[in-house]
């Protein structure tokens, strides 16, 4: 490790952890092209189905909800795969044997993953605005507290589901379960407004509810401002819980 600062060691493990990230073809095409092709099909059914009174366009839904995508398979899923690689080939514990601190490690290994979900974030906010017709940023400040809590969450959640995740194939298992209950009770595409009450209520604690209920506010406004306070809260919330699941039951070694 050439980095004797944590910005140098950072650098170092984060360009390597690029570089592999970069050479596998499906990570890459996960990441790059699966959140445009939902956003684009979610638009046209939203268009087909409505929303409702829920005040929210199908590109407005469908591009916010994109955010969601690309936290969930950018940083999420992607995560996961990478830490049970990195664990499998013996890159932890080899990595845990020099000066590097163990969140370092972490942290490092999520840097290229979370660039890129941010870069993809803000492209889809400046395409929203310049070719969907969509307001620019209302609260930029909501806006990126709630890439950036996500971001977070996110990673830590991925971290913490490595603990239970066998192989790198069986990843796809394992973060099946966020996934789905995130796309269908996140109000990732499907506005929590239109649900009934209770379902409402009880969708507003899923884990990346609160993320997206900041980018929304930030984004498009029209959102409440205790709505949001309550939205930061359950973010913050689940981050503390994941980062101390992190702690507590992160494996290292393999699982042999």
């Amino acid at each position: 490790m050439t980095g004797t600062t944590v910005t140098g060691r950072l650098g170092a493990l984060g360009r390597a952890e690029l570089t592999l990230f970069v050479r596998n073809r499906t990570a890459v095409f996960l990441a790059l092209l699966m959140p445009v092709l939902l956003i684009f099909v979610m638009r046209t059914t939203l268009e087909e189905v409505g929303l409702g009174g829920s005040g929210l366009t199908a590109a407005g839904a469908s591009l916010s909800g994109g955010i969601g995508i690309v936290l969930l398979q950018v940083v999420y899923m992607n995560l996961v795969a990478a830490y049970v690689a990195r664990r499998e080939e013996l890159v932890l514990k080899r990595l845990r044997t020099g000066e590097v601190p163990d969140r370092e490690i972490l942290t490092a290994t999520a840097l290229p993953a979370g660039l890129l979900a941010l870069l993809q974030c803000a492209l889809i906010v400046a395409g929203g605005t310049l070719a969907f017709g969509l307001t620019a940023p209302r609260r930029a400040d909501l806006l990126v507290l709630g890439l950036l809590l996500g971001t977070v969450l996110m990673t830590a959640l991925a971290a913490a589901t490595s603990a239970l995740t066998r192989t790198v194939q069986t990843a796809q298992l394992t973060t099946l379960p966020l996934f789905l209950i995130s796309l269908l009770g996140s109000g990732l595409f499907v506005p929590l407004d239109i649900l009934p009450g209770l379902a409402a209520s009880l969708c507003e604690l899923l884990p990346l509810t609160g993320v997206m209920t900041l980018v929304r506010a930030g984004w498009l406004g029209g959102v409440p401002a205790g709505d949001v306070l309550g939205a930061a809260l359950t973010a913050l919330a689940w981050t503390v819980l994941a980062v101390f699941a992190v702690q507590r039951w992160f494996r290292w070694d393999p699982r042999r």
